[in-house]
């Protein structure tokens, strides 16, 4: 009875011990490395804003079905547009044991940084933005490249030499592309007027719309814009005959077949790919990735119904001007506090 006693007391002694060791898991330093990862993407917009956000959305879609559902757990919160909404969600996920938590917008940065350090063991990741930290990725698009490329488009298509840009607010990649668009119109057309006008917020869609339609009458006649409230200025445009749009972040053209030429495309699988890769290599932070031409991450996609109207010798100058971005020939030069 006494070695039957000492026996169940050992075994009891060691199911207690088990028990602490699963209960300590995930707790204030983040998840233990497994075969499966779980990623959690925090959101300013909705999933299927035609732009930034589904842009990441559907990059993390493809990743997980490249991977498999069994090793890729995806958790989506949508509609966070403030730091202090966002910040809530991080810092929820992290204590859910998410090994990736991307928050996809630059207002997080610096939420960001002050959560991460409190879970060392999670992978964080923002952007666009620069700065990263020792569990944090920052990953960032030279949407200059494809603004060029846009603008040069708009240059050579435009028919009244007159084109508009509707911008959601001078920050971030927003600003990044308006002034790689204008360096591309004046690097065909140099005489051609550039009308540039914003609404003030990523997510005003019908102030977007007022903006596209003021253009227009002052006689735009090719438009483009960036972010979810370009979905607005997109629509206004559909509404005007022999009108032209240049999209950016996504392609939009199923939004307006007939108004859509082309549109610079943000691939961020790579971007997600790369993180997951350096996760499984124990580095889980510390880098700042770009999304550009010379990886493949940015790419120019011509709307299948209307590339046909493109003159084949704008889309070979186009292509040409491409490659020398991608080998790094060509340089789109950016205003001092973007150029870093």
């Amino acid at each position: 009875m006494a070695a039957n006693r000492k026996l169940h007391n050992a075994l009891a002694l060691l199911l207690i011990v088990a028990l602490g060791l699963v209960g300590c898991r995930g707790a204030g330093g983040g998840a233990e490395p497994s075969s499966k990862i779980r990623i959690a993407l925090v959101l300013p917009s909705t999933v299927d804003d035609m732009a930034w956000s589904q842009s990441m959305y559907e990059a993390l879609k493809a990743v997980q079905k490249e991977m498999g559902e069994n090793h890729l757990e995806i958790a989506i919160s949508e509609r966070l547009g403030t730091p202090v909404e966002g910040g809530a969600a991080i810092r929820q996920y992290a204590e859910q044991g998410y090994d990736i938590v991307i928050a996809h917008g630059a207002q997080f940065q610096q939420v960001v940084l002050e959560i991460a350090p409190d879970f060392p063991k999670t992978t964080f990741a923002y952007g666009a933005g620069f700065e990263a930290g020792d569990n944090v990725f920052a990953y960032d698009v030279e949407a200059q490249e494809g603004g060029y490329l846009l603008g040069m488009l708009a240059g050579l298509l435009s028919k009244a030499g007159v084109v508009g840009i509707v911008g959601p607010v001078e920050a971030g990649h927003t600003v990044k592309y308006n002034w790689g668009f204008r360096q591309g119109v004046a690097s065909v057309r140099p005489g051609i007027k550039v009308n540039v006008a914003y609404t003030g917020s990523f997510n005003d869609v019908v102030g977007a719309g007022d903006l596209a339609k003021v253009q227009m009458d002052a006689g735009a006649d090719v438009l483009t814009g960036s972010s979810q409230q370009a979905v607005g200025a997109i629509r206004a445009a559909a509404e005007r005959p022999g009108v032209l749009w240049l999209s950016t972040e996504m392609d939009q053209s199923r939004l307006a077949p007939k108004t859509v030429v082309a549109s610079q495309v943000y691939r961020w699988e790579k971007i997600v790919k790369r993180m997951i890769d350096l996760r499984k290599q124990g580095v889980v932070g510390g880098e700042h990735m770009t999304a550009s031409f010379a990886d493949g991450t940015l790419e120019l996609r011509y709307n299948p119904e209307l590339v046909g109207k493109v003159p084949q010798q704008v889309k070979d100058l186009v292509e040409e001007t491409r490659r020398k971005i991608a080998d790094g020939t060509l340089k789109i030069e950016l205003p001092r506090e973007q150029g870093r």
